[in-house]
């Protein structure tokens, strides 16, 4: 099964085989929110290149925020719905307050998928793998 590069941002999979967990758990899992795993369990690949690699995701995570709240305001606008400038501020707080945890997990998964890079020979070793 082929995963496209969004897929793996989103549903938080290996860089570099698409396949693999990227996290420990769940990112509303709050005793492991965002950690993340050593290794991929299907093609070894090593999450962690240096100390405080994710480090640099805050600025991802930053970017991401903006993004959100920019489309909070946008839909709002094209529902239709007046909050006034109030209302408008306090919603779109409520929703970065609920998307906190996944926006941090897609963060790190975004910054590793600068540095790890899709390998297709070994995605296709992997998924071969799995169905042994």
């Amino acid at each position: 099964m082929k995963r496209t590069y969004l897929y793996s941002l989103l549903f938080l999979k290996c860089p570099r085989c698409r396949q693999g967990t990227f996290l420990e758990a769940h990112p509303y899992k709050i005793s492991n929110m965002n950690k993340v795993k050593d290794h991929c369990p299907k093609c070894k690949l090593k999450y962690h290149i240096e100390p405080s690699f994710y480090t640099g995701s805050m600025y991802v995570s930053y970017a991401v925020g903006i993004a959100v709240a920019v489309a909070t305001y946008v839909l709002s606008l094209i529902f239709g719905l007046d909050f006034g400038p109030t209302g408008i501020l306090l919603s779109i707080i409520l929703i970065l307050l609920l998307l906190m945890p996944y926006i941090g997990a897609v963060s790190k998964s975004i910054w590793a998928h600068f540095f790890l890079k899709y390998n297709p020979e070994i995605a296709k070793k992997v998924s071969n793998d799995s169905r042994t």
